[in-house]
């Protein structure tokens, strides 16, 4: 099968023609300079289906998603410092520690980040409940990004569960994404990737932490009244497309926010 990819330089649309050797679900090092990013980035990895689904009828973005987007949602893992999900997608997806790397992304993650370990997962849940999937992970491999107002008894068994250097904590209400951000860069970890859900992604766009959206666009009609892309009050934010790759009809998309 064919692949094409288009790149936006900033300048006039570029679109080159590629044999199937050097598609993206083929050549990783091909891949990653097609998602490389700057060393302080925030992106979000989502998919959705072309009637703007991002989830199946049992409610989970697994059953509409396929082997072209799990390759670059492998990669955008491999390129990333840290995951961050909300707590619901986390339990919604059954999320475990992040699986240690293929060869060939550990190889991309070295080069391009200079870390081996997989990149930490940070739950963000306002009330400090750890899905149960990520209960008993080893010292580091997640993390709980959480606020002053979750309850007390939440806050020590988190802390407990994952170690205090391993709960983040910060002022009341929702927790801030620009606080979040932060956070995660005093500790090292600038290349930060998102997974969702809709509701925690709409957070990042209001608080302007987000610098680009990656979308896979699934050659799927799901109909009926599931989640959007966004989820909550109304927004409105510019975004231009730089990368687009096509595979047997599946869109692999990045669009860049502006400021």
């Amino acid at each position: 099968m064919d692949v094409r990819v288009i790149l936006d330089d900033g300048g006039p649309e570029q679109v080159r023609d590629h044999r199937p050797a050097v598609g993206p679900v083929r050549d990783l090092d091909q891949l990653a300079e097609l998602y490389a990013t700057p060393e302080d980035w925030w992106r979000a990895n989502f998919v959705t289906t072309v009637d703007g689904a991002v989830t199946g009828a049992d409610g989970r973005s697994g059953t509409i998603n396929n082997a072209a987007d799990k390759v670059v949602f492998d990669l955008l893992r491999a390129l990333a410092d840290v995951v961050v999900v909300g707590a619901g997608t986390a339990r919604a997806e059954g999320y475990g520690p992040i699986e240690p790397l293929s060869d060939g992304l550990a190889a991309v993650r070295r080069r391009v980040t200079g870390r081996a370990a997989p990149a930490s997962l940070v739950v963000v849940s306002a009330s400090a409940q750890i899905p149960a999937g990520l209960l008993g992970a080893s010292p580091g491999a997640v993390m709980l990004a959480t606020t002053s107002d979750a309850p007390a008894d939440a806050l020590g068994e988190a802390a407990q569960e994952l170690g205090e250097a391993h709960v983040l904590v910060g002022g009341a209400g929702p927790v801030d994404p620009v606080w979040l951000r932060g956070e995660l860069a005093c500790r090292g970890a600038t290349r930060i990737l998102c997974e969702g859900g809709p509701t925690l992604l709409r957070s990042l766009l209001l608080g302007g932490v987000l610098d680009e959206l990656c979308l896979t666009t699934s050659p799927l009609l799901v109909g009926g009244r599931g989640p959007r892309l966004v989820e909550g009050l109304e927004l409105r934010r510019d975004i231009r497309p730089v990368l687009v790759l096509e595979e047997s009809g599946t869109l692999l998309t990045r669009w860049l926010l502006a400021p």
